[in-house]
């Protein structure tokens, strides 16, 4: 992720940044490429002697994100993007958003699936068509495909979190959280103990009726669908944006711009909403307590409430 910031501030035309690693390797290797300023020794040590800045952007290992975070509030930063998640705990960010204040700094988490521009057509069209009457979605998760020496042991045991929470999340962005949800888990995984199949159903705050599916032990990919009174839609690859007309069977892709299509989608859009933030106004980020609230649905979800005090 680190890289992908590179290359959205590099395309977005921002040429004053400083890129901090605890490798002098992977620092010299990425500003070179990029023409930063590279610094080597880890956050702890940098932060202090490079001071403030217009936007630090923490996209560290997971355990790293909210002492790196904090570390760069007490060094006198006004202006932070968390990558997702912030922390493997909703206990964690609950107990980091009563602390936190926007007066000392604005702190927001990188959800970058929810600044997607297909969602926000998404969202302007339902809001045409009566609002959204249903919902489905599925996580599967390509499990063949993850590194296992890449983290410890509690972000693969919290894995929903640490990745299936993008499309959960921005399911639910779209629809609200649940008043009401029945979750249900089935068998488990070497590596993940609170289950590999996942199914589900529930009604929203805004009674939206909505089931979701997982099975990390066969094939499938993330989606979402949305119906309303006039058309269905899904997001499937969550990128893009298709609609089949009520009464047809015939799905037609639903065309979007981005200001910059050679960057990974959501990226720079933060970017930008973060270095202006009365675009906020029009397109919220996720502060701490809403990513609170989407991990500790995650944790039900998924079963993480036993494992709470065996991980962390």
């Amino acid at each position: 992720m680190a890289e992908q910031y590179c290359v959205a501030l590099t395309e977005m035309g921002i040429k004053d940044v400083c890129v901090v690693s605890r490798s002098e390797k992977s620092s010299k290797v990425c500003c070179d490429k990029y023409g930063y300023q590279p610094h080597y020794g880890g956050y702890e040590k940098c932060l202090l002697e490079l001071g403030k800045f217009d936007l630090v952007i923490v996209a560290t290992p997971v355990h790293e994100l909210k002492p790196a975070a904090m570390q760069a509030v007490e060094c006198g930063n006004k202006n932070i993007l968390v990558e997702k998640p912030a922390s493997l705990y909703s206990s964690e960010l609950f107990e980091w958003a009563e602390q936190s204040d926007d007066r000392n700094a604005r702190i927001r988490i990188a959800y970058n699936r929810l600044v997607y521009p297909n969602l926000w057509k998404l969202k302007a069209l339902v809001q045409s068509e009566g609002g959204i009457t249903s919902c489905r979605y599925t996580f599967t998760e390509m499990v063949h495909t993850i590194n296992f020496n890449n983290n410890q042991t509690d972000v693969y045991e919290r894995w929903g979190i640490a990745n299936s929470l993008h499309v959960i999340s921005m399911t639910h962005d779209l629809i609200g959280l649940p008043k009401e949800m029945q979750p249900y888990r089935f068998g488990k995984l070497d590596w993940h103990s609170s289950g590999g199949r996942f199914v589900g159903a529930g009604v929203t705050e805004e009674n939206i009726p909505f089931s979701y599916h997982a099975d990390w032990s066969s094939a499938g990919r993330w989606g979402i669908e949305i119906m309303t009174p006039q058309n269905a839609y899904f997001l499937i690859p969550l990128e893009q944006l298709y609609r089949c007309k009520k009464g047809t069977f015939d799905w037609e892709q639903v065309e979007t711009a981005s200001a910059f299509p050679d960057v990974k989608q959501g990226i720079a859009e933060e970017v930008t909403i973060m270095l202006e933030p009365e675009l906020e106004r029009t397109i919220p980020l996720v502060a701490i307590k809403k990513a609170a609230e989407y991990t500790e649905l995650a944790e039900e979800i998924l079963g993480y409430a036993s494992l709470k005090n065996i991980c962390h």
